[in-house]
């Protein structure tokens, strides 16, 4: 795409309105949390979108690949958006848009080169390139999105190249969204902050401030990404054996200095992890990312070489399960394994709900020999978000009238509010909000004004198919108590047609099988002698009588799994299976799948069959 040309003023209408706008402002992610960012502004019956990121499912979400934020919301009003805009391109900013690109119009999007880039191909991959337009953006360019946003791009600072803050010029007034930043006087790409571009906004007056939350708990200015160099060098110049480095894949300055550092210690650099081959290649063709050829090799051509000439560069700092370092710590790498004398350096610190993952890699790491340099006091790490001095630096710039903490969990917001407050904004002109909630902004008014309807999507590894909250109890119960499979064929008279087939799949017990099967059966014998009467009507001597298969269902699985939760001290998924027969042969399956739900249905899917199918009737009991 050709970069979009905008005027670098923004017409005065939008600012000079006589009436009172009313500008919504409706996060749908990234509050209360670390993720998924992803945020609506609407006015004027239009929709403007700010990001899309994804998160990362926790250890209970079983089977599950990323989390997505609910959109209900833009599902139900998709003909209204006008656009989207990208303020830099990690995956908690930009993962989710090719999923949401298969379900919503958005006609343009708007972003950095960087992020364009690497969403261009998240977005051919996932073969949705087609759906939208994408148009790259520089530092202090103005586009217009619908008639009523004018968006301007401000160079920041962050642990990726080419991030923006943005200022969302509209009728309401001038809202500036901070995007994930920091103030690094001695960025490594020579690309410094826009103050000059913040102070003059903020002269001019700002109507709200939404500020990046997520250090607002730690005092003090975050240090600049230069500040890892000099301890990631000594790093370099003390290992003896081969070096394997691990960092965020998108931490494009990071990556730059560990290649600069392999360089200058005469190591040749081997890169594993689709995620860090992709974002090298995007950002050493846009010029952020400068090596010679040379430096870069594959895994086979290192194997010759001495140990201390090598750097293997990874994804896995997080521990994420499927990560090359992971699969390495695990002995599941076909191709490298850890040995005496290799030095593994995390250059990352986890994000909250990773600390157990990373420190059991760590561990894993260190029982085969590896010595392993992690942590806060080992200075290989700096944030790329703003701590306390950062934020009231971004306050004194902007003087905003009304102040939004965003990007963050409950008491970072919090804590960013305070900081806020002593700054001189007053406490009523401001809001703590969580995903979902509608805010409502005019030039004399900050507040709420109810909700949408908000949570999460999970997709699972597939990449395509949604799990919903039912199958991800199931999967919950089926790893806490494994399940029980019950089979049974009942004649229309009421009688077993066959004692009942029982198998057990990672349940614990005690019981012995066939003890358990004849108490399954017992219960079964007792349920029919019950409830038979009122689920079996005849209207005509010797026909067969007309039989309410799915209320005999319900009533069998209810007893089934009163027993097996007394018996078994837990409680297994149940899946019962109801063969009916009749005189003339096999009617038809019922089957069903018994867990426990909040919607008072129980979890239960039945699948029934009222003919004979000689596919369910192969079903062995």
């Amino acid at each position: 795409m050709t970069k979009t040309t905008a005027p670098r003023s923004v017409p005065t209408t939008v600012a000079n309105s006589t009436s009172e706008p009313t500008l919504k402002i409706i996060p749908l992610g990234g509050l209360h949390e670390i993720g998924k960012n992803t945020c609506v502004f609407e006015i004027n019956d239009e929709i403007l979108l700010l990001d899309a990121g994804l998160a990362f499912p926790t250890a209970s979400m079983h089977g599950v690949q990323i989390v997505l934020p609910d959109l209900t919301y833009l599902r139900e009003n998709r003909h209204r958006i006008k656009g989207m805009i990208v303020t830099h391109g990690h995956e908690d900013h930009i993962g989710g848009i090719p999923f949401h690109l298969r379900q919503l119009d958005i006609p343009v999007i708007y972003g950095p080169r960087l992020a364009m880039s690497l969403l261009r191909g998240k977005m051919e991959e996932a073969g949705v390139a087609h759906r939208t337009e994408i148009r790259t953006v520089g530092p202090r360019d103005i586009v217009r999105v619908g008639n009523s946003f004018f968006v301007e791009f401000i160079r920041n600072t962050h642990s990726i190249a080419d991030s923006f803050t943005v200022a969302l010029h509209t009728p309401a007034g001038l809202v500036i969204h901070t995007g994930d930043f920091k103030f690094d006087h001695t960025p490594i790409d020579g690309e410094h902050f826009d103050l000059a571009r913040l102070a003059e906004h903020g002269e001019k007056g700002v109507l709200c401030l939404m500020s990046d939350s997520t250090n607002a708990e730690i005092p003090g200015f975050t240090p600049s990404e230069a500040a890892v160099v000099p301890n990631l060098d000594r790093v370099f110049a003390q290992a003896a054996g081969r070096l394997i480095v691990t960092t965020f894949a998108s931490s494009v300055h990071r990556v730059n200095i560990i290649l600069q550092l392999a360089q200058k210690h005469g190591r040749v650099v081997t890169v594993l992890g689709r995620s860090m081959l992709n974002v090298i290649a995007q950002a050493r063709t846009l010029g952020y990312v400068r090596c010679e050829d040379s430096l870069l090799q594959p895994l086979h051509a290192i194997r010759h070489l001495p140990d201390d000439r090598v750097v293997i560069l990874t994804t896995g700092s997080q521990g994420e399960p499927l990560s090359a370092l992971t699969r390495i710590a695990n002995k599941e790498h076909k191709d490298l394994q850890i040995r005496e004398g290799d030095t593994v350096v995390f250059s990352a610190n986890p994000i909250p709900g990773n600390t157990i993952a990373v420190v059991n890699t760590i561990d894993k790491l260190m029982q085969q020999g590896a010595k392993v340099i992690y942590g806060k006091d080992r200075g290989i790490h700096v944030s790329g978000h703003g701590c306390q001095e950062d934020h009231k630096l971004m306050l004194a710039l902007t003087r905003p009238k009304f102040f939004i903490p965003i990007h963050g969990e409950h008491r970072m917001l919090v804590k960013h509010s305070e900081t806020a407050m002593s700054m001189g904004i007053p406490r009523d002109n401001m809001v703590i909000v969580d995903n979902g909630d509608v805010i409502e902004l005019t030039p004399t008014r900050l507040g709420t004004a109810g909700r949408v309807k908000a949570g999460i999507e999970l997709v699972d590894n597939s990449r395509e198919g949604v799990v919903d909250s039912r199958v991800l109890k199931e999967r919950q119960q089926l790893a806490a108590d494994g399940v029980v499979t019950v089979a049974t064929s009942i004649s229309d008279q009421g009688r077993l047609v066959a004692p009942p087939e029982v198998m057990l799949r990672g349940v614990v017990t005690t019981l012995d099988p066939t003890q358990l099967a004849r108490q399954l059966q017992n219960t079964i014998a007792q349920v029919l002698q019950d409830h038979w009467p009122s689920v079996a009507r005849s209207f005509a001597p010797g026909e067969a009588p007309d039989v309410d298969w799915a209320g005999l269902q319900t009533e069998m699985e209810t007893a089934l799994r009163r027993l097996l939760r007394r018996e078994l001290k837990s409680n297994p998924l149940l899946i019962f299976l109801l063969q009916p027969v009749t005189a003339r042969g096999q009617v038809g399956l019922t089957a069903s799948t018994e867990g426990d739900s909040d919607n008072g249905t129980k979890g239960r899917t039945r699948r029934r069959r009222t003919t004979a199918d000689p596919e369910v009737a192969s079903v062995g009991f």
